[in-house]
């Protein structure tokens, strides 16, 4: 089986392959001060009760935006499972063109994604991905990333409110009853969602404009579904869909 790993900066997402089947996954928060230890026996303890064993695993590859987990979680494949994973980073194989200006900054989720949509989806096409930042990503007919947008994430959004305001309370995010609160709770909803709403919608209807084509638009990370439910520009919601990308990113170079 293949053991791939999505390491976020606020979520690290695990899934186990078997061929193209992803059989399990796991959603972990990301903890850059963990040891290799830990990590190996974090992993086992999830494998075990779901029925799998460190010794079913052949493969590893390993998409991290955390510089200090890169090496931490190659490190545990080799110690823990005995195989020496790949990275996603320069001198690996994709299959995707990169049409920006400085390919070596963009990070290995949005490559990632990019490949698995297109390879899912078709093209032309856009990944959103809700994480801690929401990375907007074109792709066009032919498969190629052609840049993008990077927005503050809406949980950062409403942190960012909780601490600068003093009589301001930390909320859930979620969709209020009404856009006109009665409280200041529904209040401070109704400001980040439907704002965030706007704003994705804002930037998708303007990067589909200097597109080619119709591209269909797929959503990822935690809070896709609550905003494809609402935006009438997202047709798909896909949660897996950076990990079928580390697949595919897999058999190219296997």
């Amino acid at each position: 089986m293949l053991l791939a790993i999505d390491v976020g900066n606020t979520n690290t997402v695990i899934g186990l392959f078997k061929g193209a089947e992803l059989v399990h996954s796991w959603r972990l928060t990301t903890a850059p001060q963990q040891t290799v230890d830990e990590y190996g026996i974090l992993f086992r303890n999830l494998f075990e009760p779901a029925g799998f064993q460190a010794n079913q695993v052949s493969w590893a590859i390993i998409s991290c935006v955390v510089p200090p987990l890169q090496e931490t979680l190659r490190a545990m494949c080799d110690s823990y499972f005995n195989i020496k994973a790949l990275v996603v980073g320069p001198g690996i194989k994709t299959g995707i063109a990169l049409q920006v200006d400085h390919p070596q900054e963009v990070g290995a989720d949005r490559i990632v994604n990019a490949i698995a949509a297109f390879n899912t989806y078709g093209g032309p096409a856009i990944v959103v991905d809700f994480g801690t930042a929401t990375t907007f990503d074109p792709i066009n007919k032919s498969g190629a990333f052609l840049g993008g947008a990077i927005a503050p994430g809406v949980n950062i959004s409403a942190e960012a409110l909780y601490k600068a305001a003093a009589k301001l309370p930390r909320v859930e995010i979620q969709r209020p009853r009404r856009v006109i609160g009665k409280n200041t709770v529904e209040n401070i909803q109704s400001g980040l969602f439907f704002g965030y709403t706007g704003l994705v919608d804002g930037i998708l209807s303007a990067m589909k404009s200097e597109m080619d084509g119709d591209p269909v638009v797929i959503a990822t990370g935690g809070l896709g579904e609550t905003f494809q439910r609402i935006s009438p520009l997202i047709q798909h919601y896909d949660p897996n869909l950076t990990l079928k990308g580390l697949q595919l990113i897999h058999n190219k170079n296997s």
